[in-house]
């Protein structure tokens, strides 16, 4: 066992193999000991856990644990207009995340509201002079492509619409 006091720590090298966490840099413990790899596993089986219908609507956000080894919250984004139907499964929520793990990982569900992405984008609307657009078919008049003309011409129509 060698001991190194000249890093400003007390740390012990053993030599032969090493356990898993002795392996692991500082920041990567750290971030396991405040349960980052519950999120993960929440995020990575949200579909699994919560069912395709709650799934559609939301996604968790973020999980902020309350100590070392007591259960957290559970931030969910919910897209707006289906509040109630998350808040009303709540309960549900957490027994089957709970059992997933086989400990009480959860004791709390705080919802977050989110417009509806796919709404917003279709809402604006991309105004492109004519004489921009004469000026974009002008210069894809060099192009040799016969394709990619094709489908810039084509996304020009679509925008002007």
């Amino acid at each position: 066992m060698h001991n190194k006091n000249n890093i400003g720590q007390k740390t012990f090298y053993i030599q032969g193999l090493r356990s898993f966490k002795n392996s692991l840099p500082k920041n990567v413990k750290k971030i396991l000991n405040k349960k980052g790899f519950v999120y993960s596993e929440i995020l990575n089986r949200w579909n699994y856990l919560v069912g395709n219908e709650i799934s559609k609507v939301s996604f968790p956000k973020a999980f902020s644990p309350s100590g070392k080894n007591a259960p957290g919250t559970l931030i969910i984004s919910v897209q707006r207009g289906n509040e109630i139907n998350i808040e009303f499964s709540k309960n549900t929520i957490i027994e089957k995340i709970n059992s997933f793990f086989g400990y009480k990982i959860l004791n709390n569900v705080r919802l977050e509201t989110f417009n509806n992405l796919k709404e917003n984008i279709n809402k604006k609307k991309m105004n492109i002079s004519t004489n921009t657009t004469e000026k974009f078919k002008n210069s894809l008049k060099s192009l040799n492509n016969e394709k990619i003309k094709k489908s810039l011409i084509e996304l020009i129509n679509v925008i002007q619409k």
